[in-house]
């Protein structure tokens, strides 16, 4: 067993607090790993604060590790002591199913297993990557390229992958339009893959307030939606939307802008079931589809990309005793664009 310290949550409304926990024994295809910088999730505050009704205390969150090996099991092939690594969202699957063996553990018939408050398929509750080393499965370690530093690549094993995904799916690329819905720190990460990628991108915000960031990141254009005239301006304009926002909108005045045959993706988790009226799929052939996150092959085609193109996450690194407080501000949209705990100070 390895003894890790961590930050822990023991109740919804309780603060982080420092403790210790057990990892397993390193099997002959587990990978140990030192864990140098977690991303904070929103996933992460909805599970500390028990927002979604299933959180098992104590809970350390984290799925957004970044890290470096330091032993490896007697049959581990992948990876060797040193090499730069990476954790996201889940850390088994049955491999299996039909989505497993297409490379999507993420919709594995048989229960994916989360990197943090999931029971694993020996029993034990996961615990996450707000601490100093973690054990995994070779098959659900990623290699972080050597163009890619730690704490930037970090975030990318959650919102990297969750925008990624579908803009690879769906095609974004030279000739098409995609409209990124929030420039926060999922948003954000989506209009610099979009841009390199090749398609021509706007940013649908609120307000215009990070237009100038938007615009550095690889926007082409910027819209207010707070202006109704943006609707009216965008009508039937984009061949694909990621909508990255967790709240509520009015999705028929967004599927308005897209063109024939395009596609609006939702990727933030609204409170409230999403309403939408039949005409606006029947106009234009629309589509309204979901994704979640990718699975490992596509995972780590995401980081080779974002290590090609230069796309890392804009950070804020914190240390580990920050964590309340950077949950409140991620809570008042007071990140610019992601917290990043650097698990030294753990």
């Amino acid at each position: 067993m390895v003894t890790a310290a961590a930050y822990a949550v023991t109740s919804s409304e309780g603060a982080f607090e420092k403790t210790a926990i057990e990892r397993r024994e390193l099997g002959p295809l587990d990978v140990l790993i030192e864990i140098k910088f977690a991303g904070i999730c929103h996933s992460d505050i909805h599970t500390a604060r028990n927002e979604w009704g299933s959180t098992q205390y104590p809970v350390v969150p984290g799925h957004e590790i970044a890290g470096v090996v330091s032993a490896v099991g007697s049959d581990v092939t992948k990876h060797r002591v040193g090499d730069r690594v990476g954790v996201g969202c889940f850390v088994d699957s049955c491999g299996e199913c039909d989505a497993c063996r297409a490379d999507e553990e993420q919709y594995c018939v048989n229960r994916v297993t989360g990197t943090y408050n999931a029971k694993g398929r020996d029993g034990e509750w996961t615990q996450g990557g707000y601490s100093t080393h973690i054990v995994v499965t070779e098959r659900f370690v990623l290699s972080i390229p050597d163009g890619l530093d730690l704490d930037v690549a970090a975030p990318l094993l959650c919102a990297g992958i969750t925008l990624y995904s579908p803009l690879a799916h769906w095609g974004a690329g030279p000739g098409k339009k995609v409209a990124v819905v929030g420039m926060g720190g999922l948003g954000h990460v989506g209009v610099k893959i979009a841009h390199a990628m090749g398609a021509e991108v706007t940013v649908l915000s609120q307000s215009l307030g990070k237009k100038d960031d938007g615009l550095k990141f690889g926007a082409d254009n910027y819209y207010a939606t707070s202006d109704p005239s943006t609707f009216t301006q965008l009508r039937g304009k984009f061949d694909l939307i990621v909508n990255t926002v967790s709240v509520n909108l009015d999705i028929d005045a967004y599927m308005s802008m897209l063109a024939i045959n395009g596609t609006l993706v939702e990727l933030g988790l609204p409170e409230k079931p999403i309403e939408v009226r039949a005409f606006s799929l029947a106009a234009n052939r629309r589509s309204l589809a979901g994704s979640m996150v990718g699975g490992i092959a596509q995972t780590q085609e995401m980081l080779d990309f974002c290590a090609e193109h230069g796309i890392g996450a804009e950070i804020e690194v914190i240390s580990a005793d920050e964590i309340d407080g950077a949950y409140d501000r991620v809570v008042g949209s007071d990140v610019r664009y992601r917290f990043v705990i650097d698990t030294a100070t753990i």
